[in-house]
Order: structure tokens, then sequence, then C-alpha cells
């Protein structure tokens, strides 16, 4: 509560030894755009979703296979996008069509895919750390056998710790496209939940699952992970001599 009203987000009111703390109505909108809460009149234009994904995909895919990964999108993450579905839905449909295609015509860079069970606390430190590190040059997939609604906080404050931002990642589902996309996949905690597809790499990192644990030990976790991905990476992109500069 001190950091709420170090930031103005709540108002202070003594009353002799206690304190009572309510939300500052001058911060109202700010509150609001923190938390995500969709004015309760509006409601998606799911019509302009679709027409914009058809464009960005045009020549690639019908319009009617857009449509239909967006619908299916929408209803995998129906349960817990919350307010934020219509954009959730639209990056996940991007997803899953990229994937599609990469599986169907092949990519040039290597695509490696974080399995945990939540897709809110391994497998996004994971893949975090790995975008970091190898920019351009990997794909990074993020999927989980039970999605939980948002990245966990303490996941976030670990990456930031070390200058790794989560962007706009969420918690997805895994879908089939996704394995089939991936040349790595990588599972924490739950194997069992991935299709096998011949010529993937397949490993299983054993690592504690960050639910509920204090930052401290997430930072623990971060590392381990962040060891593993550095030799992963080497694996995959071994080091090349440097460019000198003219």
């Amino acid at each position: 509560m001190a950091a709420l009203h170090a930031e103005g987000l709540v108002v202070r009111e003594p009353e002799g030894r206690r304190v009572w703390y309510s939300i500052n109505p001058d911060q109202a909108d700010r509150i609001s755009a923190l938390l995500g809460t969709p004015s309760p009149a509006e409601e998606p234009d799911w019509d302009r979703v679709t027409a914009d994904l058809q464009t960005r995909y045009r020549g690639t895919f019908s319009p009617e296979t857009v449509s239909q990964y967006l619908t299916e999108s929408r209803g995998l993450l129906a349960s817990n996008a919350g307010p934020l579905l219509a954009s959730r839905a639209a990056a996940f449909a991007a997803t899953r069509l990229d994937d599609l295609r990469r599986a169907d015509q092949g990519a040039e860079t290597p695509t490696v895919l974080f399995v945990c069970v939540q897709n809110a606390g391994r497998s996004q430190l994971a893949a975090g750390i790995l975008r970091q590190l190898a920019g351009d040059r990997v794909t990074v997939r993020t999927a989980g056998s039970a999605p939980a609604c948002d990245v966990r906080a303490t996941i976030v404050t670990a990456l930031d710790e070390i200058g790794v931002a989560l962007g706009g990642e969420f918690p997805k589902p895994l879908t089939d496209e996704a394995v089939r996309a991936a040349d790595v996949v990588i599972t924490m905690g739950c194997g069992d939940a991935c299709p096998i597809y011949p010529g993937r790499r397949y490993l299983d990192w054993d690592l504690e699952d960050p639910v509920g644990k204090p930052l401290a030990t997430v930072r623990g976790i971060r590392d381990d992970i962040d060891k593993r991905v550095r030799a992963l990476l080497a694996e995959l992109l071994p080091a090349s001599p440097a460019r000198p500069i003219p």
C-alpha cells in the first residue's frame, strides 16, 4: 500500500491507530489502464479484427482460413483472456498462421518451442531470455498444457531485473501447428502433453515450478534457465568470427 500511495494511486486516511486506504478518484483512468478494465458498453469489433488479419495474410492464406483460425483462437482464449480477448485472439491467430506457414514451407531460422503447464512461469522465463540473446536469429514460441490468465508478476520482475522485457506475451494453449513448426521442443513439467513428430528434437528440463514462490527463489530458477538457454543457443547458432568494423 505504501508503494501505491507513493505513486498516487490510493489516498491515505488515518483514523487513530488505524489507516484506511481508498482508490484515488483522480487516478481512475490510470488504474483502469493498469488493470486492463474495459468500458462496460464496449464490444470488440470482430469484423475489423478479421478484415485486418485477412489483409495481413492476403496471398498466403484464404480469407476463410484466416477467419477460421481467428474464431478458433478466440474460443481457445475465451476463458482466460479477460478484457484483452480481441487483441490476444488476433495475436494468437497470427502466431498460429505463421507457424502453419513455417511447418508447410520451412524457415531459414530455427524455431524453439517452450512448454510448461500454465505458460506463466518457466516457459516465459526461457522464451524471454532466448529472445534477448538471439534476437531475430531464432524464432521463439511458448505454450501451456493448462494456460493461466496472465504471466505471473514475479516472472515479469525477474526478467526486468536482467533487462528482458516481456512485451505483449501472454499464456497460450498448446496447438498442433506450434509443435509442427518447431525444430526444438522443450517441456518443463508437462512432457506428455506434446504430440510427437519425427524430425523434431525433444528435451525435458527438470526445473522447479515458480508458482507461489518468493522472488528470491524465482531468481534462482531464472538463472538456472539462463544457463540452459545459453547452452542451447550455442548449439543452435555456433559462434562465427566477428566482422571487423570498417
